[in-house]
């Protein structure tokens, strides 16, 4: 017989299936069976543990006796049959009664001679992006080729490397059919680390994949835009110093304004939500407007920028603790935040470029040492990665010389005299 050549999705959900023996094949089968809403009837003399089990929860009707000529059709005709008995003979002769009563019949034994197959499927898991996808696959009668190719799948599926975006189902109320009110969407918070698109966490990679709107800065992973399908609409609200073409509050109004019409929307920021970006006063906003709001951590540039310039913020010998400030806000913010510090702890100044000298300055008088390595580690994790070293009292004249400019990270602290050991290690 050929290799069948027509894969089908069937319904069984409330119709009569039939299960030929008792041991491990078959109680696979069976909970399958059962978990598509079949009618389950075993027929065996005997089950193992996992049958047992399953006639236990009631999940399956067991007839505790062989096989026997007119099981198919009686008390009403089957419109499946697995045989998996070990015989043979028996699975044959289940084979042939199916066949005579037009049921399809899959055979665990032999493969090339029944009239179904069973191929190895990678499903969507609830809760996740690919929830509601199955994916089916056959490989000419090859088992273990058709299990590693699922596999495959399964990791793609929950990487967001597949399309999984839902098509149908996300129209806005006027394009349905009667007026229908959608479903409030949601908003995902996804933390998109420090640029490189393969620092996104598998689950944020995921989300945007399935985004019917994605709300983006200017340094997340912009990159994997270009991934996303023609009709996903993407709003760039992107901030540069000096120039906020959107408001926050703005901003804000666009993830419940697109989660109330039903959409799946992805706030794709740069680094981590909750690190000095604003994810906290959106999640508040979206649940004070009854929108539901998941929030994706991310790789934070205040660790992930000084790794890639081979600076460790924390190092044995030097310093056991960091802390991390907005230099947005001015000197006296950034000293506030390091008031509570250890006098070794290192400081990661994040959006600090704009006001360096007025920062170092406060930082000198307020006790570190003016001789304070300082490491300015522009575009991190980019092609066009750039670390200037210096002092804190060079730093402002040192950063005009070289022409820093944002994004950028401020480390502050004797741990950027690690770098010249390490060197930069972004692999860019």
């Amino acid at each position: 017989m050929g290799v069948p050549s027509y894969p089908l999705t069937l319904d069984l959900t409330g119709r009569r299936v039939v299960v030929v023996g008792g041991g491990p094949v078959a109680a696979r089968r069976a909970r399958g069976l059962v978990e598509a809403g079949g009618a389950v009837e075993l027929i065996a003399p005997w089950v193992c543990e996992d049958v047992a089990a399953q006639v236990a929860d009631g999940g399956i009707t067991w007839h505790e006796r062989e096989f026997v000529a007119g099981d198919l059709v009686l008390p009403d005709p089957a419109w499946l049959v697995h045989t998996a008995t070990g015989d043979p003979h028996v699975d044959a002769q289940v084979a042939a009664e199916a066949d005579a009563a037009r049921v399809w019949c899959v055979r665990a034994d032999d493969a090339s001679v029944s009239s179904a197959w069973t191929p190895a499927v990678a499903r969507g898991r609830t809760g996740h992006a690919s929830e509601g996808l199955s994916v089916a696959v056959t490989a000419g009668g090859d088992p273990r080729r058709a299990t590693a190719v699922r596999d495959a799948v399964l990791a793609a599926l929950d990487s967001g490397t597949l399309p999984v975006r839902r098509v149908r189902g996300t129209a806005p109320p006027s394009d349905r059919a009667g007026g229908e009110q959608p479903a409030v969407g949601r908003v995902a918070l996804v933390g998109g680390g420090p640029g490189a698109e393969d620092l996104i966490t598998v689950r944020g990679r995921a989300l945007l994949a399935a985004a019917d709107v994605v709300v983006t800065d200017r340094l997340g992973p912009r990159s994997l835009l270009t991934t996303l399908g023609a009709d996903v609409e993407v709003v760039d609200v992107g901030k540069t110093p000096g120039n906020h073409p959107v408001s926050q509050d703005r901003i804000n109004e666009l993830l419940v304004h697109h989660a109330s019409l039903g959409k799946r929307v992805v706030r794709l920021k740069g680094g981590d939500p909750f690190v000095l970006g604003r994810g906290g006063e959106e999640a508040l906003h979206c649940a004070e407007h009854g929108i539901p709001v998941e929030v994706v951590p991310g790789v934070t540039s205040a660790v992930s920028v000084p790794a890639a310039a081979g600076i460790p913020v924390t190092h044995r010998g030097i310093t056991a603790s960091f802390v991390v400030a907005s230099a947005h806000d001015g000197a006296d913010a950034v000293l506030r935040a390091a008031s509570d510090a250890a006098p070794d702890a290192t400081l990661v100044l994040l959006m600090g470029v704009t006001r360096l000298g007025d920062t170092a300055a406060a930082l000198v008088r307020s006790g570190r040492r003016p001789d304070t390595p300082v490491a300015l580690v522009e575009r991190g994790w980019t092609p066009e990665q750039r670390t200037t070293v210096t002092t804190l009292d060079r730093a402002a004249e040192d950063a005009a010389t070289a022409g820093v400019r944002a994004p950028a990270v401020v480390v502050v602290g004797d741990v950027v005299s690690v770098r010249n050991r390490l060197g930069d290690l972004s692999g860019e």
